[in-house]
């Protein structure tokens, strides 16, 4: 009952909010994240103890004003992603603004086939969408399995109808395919800044160890393709930001495991200079740092995905949301479980999902 519950409820979410006038729709949400941030549930804590991280001068009022903005970014993220079925063509080609977009153009124009890397920032699915919109480029992702099934048909038809290839992160089956996609000089997209596997790559992230998937690396170190970090932000204007950083170089030098984690350390490096340039739109409200994730008395079956974005969509009148999946190359499906798929070849297992400098405390601390 829950399952087709929460079904209903993103049917509904993606019909009403389509149709609501959008300054309606941006005020509901702007309300919804601020009652959701004064309630200080878990996702706010730990929001706000990430950010402790990427902002460490921070004092504990700014730490607050900064989960505030965050709060308010991810609800747009989910109100945008909505609408965005019902945007036109053109609105898609002026709603992002991507810096240095040339390495992503002159990296497919070259055939050798481009692996697009982000951190879970602002839109990724904007910016998916603009990258089929405006450049006319079609690009793979995975997504984890959602229950019920229906749902997850829901959200794949939304993906799909935005123009991206959604492949199902089943076993470790994804990889393969995304593999020889980019072999074919094709376009791969992931989000790659949190691992799901319990199996990613180890790396430094802020002065601290985390793991983060290794399968935007390793498909670069297997298939020739370019390596590209792209970081997203929102600021005062409707149009989203964003940055395509240069290629990640394969070190060309160890094995293949030795290579794959080099690259995604150096992925992890560009991850926290745009986010820290920009830490109220990264939206980690869950465990990421190693020294978080020891089990806790009393801790749920949320606790490690967090339940604040459960809250947040339950007061804007929608359930949990789904996130698309990443994981590392080596692992099975990215729920936590331990199962590994065969590796028998160079296309055996399966990574993640996708779709876009120093803090500065004179920055907008104001909520938006």
């Amino acid at each position: 009952m829950r399952e087709r519950l929460t079904d209903a409820a993103y049917g509904a979410g993606w019909s009403a909010l389509k149709a609501l006038p959008e300054p309606l729709v941006t005020r509901a949400g702007r309300h919804a994240a601020d009652a959701v941030w004064r309630r200080r549930g878990s996702g706010v804590r730990q929001l706000e103890a990430n950010l402790a991280r990427v902002v460490p001068q921070a004092s504990a009022a700014r730490l607050a004003a900064l989960s505030r903005l965050g709060l308010r970014s991810y609800t747009r993220y989910w109100l945008e992603s909505f609408r965005l079925p019902a945007w036109s063509k053109d609105r898609i080609r002026g709603g992002f603004a991507p810096a240095d977009a040339h390495h992503l153009t002159d990296g497919l124009a070259s055939g050798r086939g481009v692996v697009l890397a982000l951190p879970h920032m602002a839109n990724y699915d904007l910016a998916g969408a603009w990258v089929t919109t405006a450049l006319g480029v079609p690009f793979t992702t995975v997504m984890e399995r959602l229950e019920p099934a229906s749902l997850y048909d829901r959200f794949v038809a939304y993906r799909e109808g935005l123009g991206m290839e959604v492949l199902p992160h089943t076993g470790g089956s994804a990889f393969g395919s995304l593999a020889r996609r980019l072999r074919a000089g094709g376009l791969v997209c992931l989000v790659a800044d949190r691992d799901l596997s319990d199996t990613g790559v180890e790396v430094a992230f802020f002065g601290e160890t985390t793991k983060m998937p290794g399968g935007p690396a390793s498909l670069a170190v297997r298939t020739g393709a370019l390596l590209l970090p792209v970081t997203l932000w929102y600021d005062r204007s409707p149009i989203m930001q964003g940055q395509v950083h240069p290629p990640i170089d394969d070190p060309g030098e160890g094995t293949r495991a030795e290579r794959t984690a080099v690259m995604t350390q150096r992925l992890a490096d560009v991850f926290a200079g745009g986010i820290a340039d920009h830490p109220y739109d990264w939206h980690m409200l869950q465990r990421l740092w190693l020294s978080d994730l020891v089990p806790r008395p009393g801790d749920g079956a949320q606790s490690r995905g967090g339940a604040e974005s459960a809250e947040l969509a339950e007061t804007v009148g929608l359930a949990e949301p789904a996130e698309p999946v990443g994981s590392d190359p080596e692992s099975g499906p990215a729920d936590g479980r331990e199962t590994r798929a065969d590796d028998s070849g160079a296309d055996a297992a399966g990574p993640e999902t996708s779709a876009g400098p120093t803090p500065d405390s004179s920055r907008e601390t104001e909520p938006r």
